[in-house]
């Protein structure tokens, strides 16, 4: 099993205006796909630039061909149909929260085709060095993209997807392993609605135990991380609170999960969202099990303003009072743009952002 490097990067970078431009064209129908291809690629290239000059560890193509980080599963999976928005996002302003236009379940899920094979080839063809391929788990569906009214006729319960949804993961996983995929995250933003509030009393006003979905949905995704560890597959798995255009969408600490999650997922490293107190202390942790590695997701990609490079190594210290030093690294604590508009972040400033990671894992590590 390869080593994970000190400075790493969870996945999305900010579209470059090329791309924009190229996606836009092809909306109005006066760019062919094959142009469109010839960009996406290009752009591609330019995100391994910016994280080869960055010295991050290991790669990943920005999610450049995805319109949202869960976009490529939902265009090729049967069964999504109409489009709504269904989470309320919160940036601590409440007139400025947004809403999030998803795609809603209307018909019973299928795996009808690949998901992630053009950017595994793109990552293959083109990375200058380790390089890992992401996708989203259950958890993210049953929240989001399930409602009453479109979804009910064909899963009555948020609890029903659950299943289906990681039938629909291992086919991917299947092919990812056939690929040669060495690294695989998988990301994971919605497990923190189990100490969110807010979609507690959702779950419970649908007559949900929230304790046994949560249960539920581990269960599944184990079958999703076994299958790919069992082929010498690395396996992440990144936790946040929702990251869209800077708002996020869950609040709690991970303390009410921390146990039955770290515990239930044998992932080789945890990626965890640490930039605010949302996330609540560093103790949550100390569930982690010996000789699984953490992220500590301690730099924040939601504005631009740069973080204090020895607060950052203080908190480093502290966690290792909980977690061997050899067993932690250092992230921001998610992508720059989980949508395609992306966060309110400009170009040189993820650069900062980027490169002050590194800087860090350097003083802390060596």
């Amino acid at each position: 099993m390869p080593d994970l490097p000190k400075a790493l990067h969870v996945g999305s970078l900010l579209r470059p205006p090329a791309l924009l431009d190229a996606r836009a064209a092809h909306a109005a129908g006066t760019l062919g796909p094959d142009e469109l291809h010839r960009i996406e690629a290009e752009s591609v290239r330019l995100a391994l630039d910016v994280q080869r000059d960055a010295g991050i560890g290991v790669y990943t193509d920005g999610e450049y061909l995805r319109t949202d980080f869960m976009s490529h599963l939902t265009e090729n999976t049967d069964g999504f149909v109409s489009q709504a928005p269904v989470l309320e996002w919160q940036d601590g302003d409440e007139s400025q929260a947004d809403n999030a236009i998803l795609n809603l379940i209307g018909d019973r899920l299928a795996y009808r085709d690949r998901f992630t094979a053009r950017e595994a080839a793109l990552l293959a063809e083109h990375a200058p060095g380790p390089y890992k391929v992401s996708m989203p788990e259950v958890t993210n569906f049953v929240v989001a993209n399930w409602d009453q009214q479109v979804s009910g006729p064909h899963y009555p319960s948020r609890a029903d997807l659950v299943e289906d949804l990681a039938a629909v993961l291992r086919a991917e996983a299947e092919a990812l392993i056939a690929d040669g995929v060495r690294w695989v995250q998988i990301d994971a933003p919605c497990f923190t609605s189990f100490v969110n509030p807010r979609m507690l009393a959702v779950y419970e006003a649908e007559g949900l135990d929230p304790a046994a979905l949560l249960r539920r949905c581990i269960d599944a995704d184990r079958t999703v991380v076994d299958l790919l560890r069992s082929h010498g597959v690395r396996v992440g798995m990144h936790l946040c609170r929702g990251n869209y255009r800077g708002q996020w969408f869950n609040e709690g600490t991970y303390d009410g999960i921390a146990a039955e999650l770290f515990g239930g997922l044998a992932v080789d490293h945890w990626l965890l969202e640490y930039d605010t107190e949302r996330a609540g202390t560093i103790e949550a942790i100390k569930h982690v099990p010996a000789g699984v590695d953490v992220v500590l997701g301690l730099i924040t990609t939601k504005s631009g303003e740069l973080e204090d490079a020895g607060e950052l190594l203080r908190r480093i210290d502290e966690a290792a009072r909980l977690v061997p030093m050899e067993n932690l690294a250092i992230s921001p604590q998610c992508g720059f743009a989980s949508e395609v508009v992306g966060n309110p972040v400009t170009w040189d400033e993820q650069r900062r952002k980027l490169d002050l990671t590194v800087a860090v894992a350097e003083g802390a590590w060596g």
